[in-house]
């Protein structure tokens, strides 16, 4: 079984609120004690937070679920419940956030940033909270809110300095295998490698990361070979590294044809690309048929054998020297992000029936904390509507008396606002 994922679905639940309390003061030589029923506590948020010590989405493929804690319930005396705890999840840096759709999100780059995946249902307002000069004893409280749900897309963008690009089989696994502690899998047939390495080497003066990503062909940047999926790791690397097999056959791609088809596939897939630093490489030089100078190969940076170690030196220093050329005319981040889906508003949507839906969480709130069985509480739930603009907003949707609108659960029969 893999151990690394790239791609995976997340369901994040917040917590539910705790409902508030319906209670009036007992006391001795108190006979008419008001309401003190306290409310409930919010429930807890999820965060998805970037984490350098997660290498992969693996955690997800088969758990996908993430729940935060609920709030506890209100109780008399004017006792508040608890909230809920919020359930931080961790995940690779490098992580995009996408709706199901694939919009993106958010896009959590650095250790520590964070994301707010799915809010804390409200805590009910116990029925202390109700209690005014026409309403002295409210006999209701607020239940609490169900926590946001959502189904999200996790795309992972490997953070690495280097970023090994090269045919199938040209010796991308054996020469990261060379230069670091990484063991992937090594094999003489084409597509072994089938998802990305990493491995740190460690020079005299430096230390940086490299990512093996798996071959790519022609027409990749298309998604032939899966090559879209591999060329998202290439994104986020500060490097790059175009291995070319010297030991190509006469019914194989030059190393000159097979650095054209790899800068058309880099450039076809994010034309910034080509304007990243990179390192032209000759690799299998221990069994080379093409050899430096000869029309078929191009202009090469050094000439290295995985197998022979011959070039490993001078490679590991050039890609050494042009890491910290980058790295420092870009700044590490000082402070971690923190994404906030915007809040959604209230909007009318008339559908065929000549009825309304009223699309908002705070409108489907509004409605649904409150018992609306009891007279106060739909007062409470009405006004609530009112200052949120709903009314206005079903006039302008063209809403009449008697027209059938629908909040959430709730259904009822529309009646304009002056006639509450």
């Amino acid at each position: 079984m893999s151990g690394f994922v790239d791609e995976t679905q997340l369901c994040a639940r917040g917590g539910r609120g705790g409902a508030g309390s319906v209670s009036f003061r007992r006391e001795a030589h108190v006979p008419r004690g008001g309401p003190d029923g306290g409310d409930g506590g919010h429930g807890g948020d999820v965060w998805l937070v970037a984490d350098r010590n997660c290498a992969s989405l693996l955690a997800f493929r088969d758990h996908p679920h993430r729940i935060a804690a609920d709030g506890a319930h209100g109780q008399g005396k004017k006792r508040h419940g608890s909230s809920g705890a919020d359930l931080e999840v961790a995940v690779p840096e490098g992580t995009v956030v996408c709706d199901p759709d694939g919009t993106v999100i958010a896009d959590l780059v650095a250790h520590g940033d964070r994301f707010l995946a799915a809010e804390g249902g409200r805590g009910g307002r116990g029925n202390a909270r109700f209690l005014s000069n026409r309403r002295r004893a409210p006999g209701f409280a607020e239940q609490g809110e169900k926590g946001q749900e959502r189904w999200l897309r996790l795309e992972l963008k490997l953070l690495a300095d280097v970023a090994l690009v090269g045919f199938p089989n040209v010796g991308k696994s054996t020469l990261i295998s060379r230069v670091s502690a990484a063991k992937p899998r090594i094999a003489d047939y084409p597509f072994t490698t089938l998802e990305p390495n990493l491995g740190v080497v460690r020079s005299s003066d430096a230390e940086f990361v490299v990512a093996d990503i798996p071959g790519l062909i022609e027409g990749a940047h298309e998604g032939r070979g899966l090559g879209d999926r591999f060329l998202r790791h290439v994104e986020r690397a500060r490097v790059l590294v175009l291995l070319l097999d010297l030991a190509a056959g006469d019914h194989e791609p030059s190393p000159r044809e097979q650095l054209r088809v790899l800068l058309a596939e880099l450039g076809g897939y994010r034309p910034e690309l080509l304007e990243r630093p990179r390192l032209v490489i000759g690799s299998r030089a221990d069994v080379a048929v093409h050899r430096e100078g000869s029309p078929e190969v191009p202009d090469l940076d050094v000439v290295v054998s995985g197998v022979t170690g011959d070039g490993i030196d001078r490679f590991v220093g050039q890609m050494a020297t042009l890491v910290a050329q980058v790295r420092a005319t870009v700044p590490e981040p000082t402070a971690y992000t923190v994404h906030r889906p915007a809040a959604e508003g209230v909007t009318v949507e008339r559908v065929g029936d000549g009825s309304f839906v009223v699309h908002g969480r705070d409108a489907r709130r509004a409605v649904a904390l409150s018992d609306l069985t009891d007279e106060g509480a739909r007062e409470v739930a009405w006004g609530r509507l009112r200052r949120l603009g709903v009314y206005r907003a079903l006039e302008r949707a063209g809403a009449l008396p008697g027209a059938e609108v629908t909040i959430g659960d709730l259904a009822f029969t529309y009646e304009p606002d002056e006639q509450r």
